[in-house]
C-alpha cells in the first residue's frame, strides 16, 4: 500500500511534534521553580506581602499614567477634567502605597477580608437559588467556608496585614506550580502514546 502523505506534510508534523515537545519538557521546569517561589514566599511572609504590595503599586501607577496620557489625547471629546482626576487618583493611591507600605499593606488586607465576605454572601445565597439542583450543597459550602474566611481576616486585623497577603500569594503560586508540573507529565504520557499509536498500526 503507498501512502499519499507528502514530505512537506510530514516535515510539518515532526516540526510540530518537536515544538509541542519542547514546551512539555519546558513546562515542568517552570513548574518548579513556581514551587520554590511559593515556598519561599511560605517561609517569609512579611517579604512576600510587601512584595505583593509594591506589586499593585506599581499596577496602579501605570494604569494612572495611561489614564492621563488617555485624558490628553481624548480632551476634545469631552470628560477631560475626569479622566484626569481619575487618572491622578490611580497615580496618587500608587504613590501612597509606594511612600507608606505599612498603611498600604493595612488597606490591602482590610480590602481583601472584605472582598471575602462579601464574596461569601453571595455565594451563600447562590446556593439556596441553586437548591433544587442536584450538588447545590457544595456551593453552599463553598459560600459558608468563604464567609467563615472573610470574618476572621477581619476579625484578627490589623493584627494579621503583614504576613496575610505574603501567605495567600505564596500558597497560590506553589498551588500553580504543583498543578503545571502535574499536567505537564499528563500531556507527556499522552504525547509518548500518541507517538506510539501509530507504529502499532502499522
Amino acid at each position: 500500500m503507498t501512502s499519499n502523505v507528502s514530505p512537506e506534510t510530514s516535515v510539518e508534523t515532526s516540526a510540530g511534534t518537536n515544538t509541542i515537545n519542547k514546551q512539555v519538557n519546558n513546562s515542568p521546569l517552570v513548574g518548579v521553580l513556581l514551587i520554590v517561589l511559593g515556598i519561599v514566599g511560605l517561609a517569609l511572609p512579611i517579604f512576600s506581602t510587601l512584595v505583593a504590595e509594591t506589586w499593585v503599586a506599581f499596577i496602579l501607577i501605570s494604569a494612572g499614567a495611561a489614564k492621563v496620557v488617555y485624558a490628553f489625547q481624548t480632551r476634545d471629546r469631552g470628560g477631560f477634567i475626569w479622566k484626569l482626576l481619575l487618572g491622578v487618583l490611580y497615580v496618587a493611591t500608587g504613590l501612597m502605597l509606594f511612600v507608606y507600605p505599612r498603611t498600604g499593606i493595612l488597606t490591602l488586607t482590610l480590602l481583601l477580608g472584605s472582598f471575602f465576605l462579601t464574596e461569601g454572601i453571595f455565594e451563600t445565597i447562590l446556593a439556596f437559588r441553586l437548591r433544587p439542583q442536584q450538588n447545590w450543597t457544595w456551593a453552599l459550602v463553598n459560600g459558608i467556608v468563604t464567609l467563615a474566611f472573610g470574618g476572621i481576616v477581619l476579625f484578627q486585623w490589623p493584627f494579621n496585614a503583614p504576613w496575610l497577603i505574603g501567605t495567600l500569594v505564596g500558597a497560590s503560586v506553589l498551588f500553580s506550580g504543583v498543578s503545571r508540573v502535574m499536567l505537564s507529565f499528563g500531556r507527556g504520557s499522552d504525547s509518548a502514546m500518541n507517538q506510539t499509536d501509530p507504529a502499532a498500526s502499522v
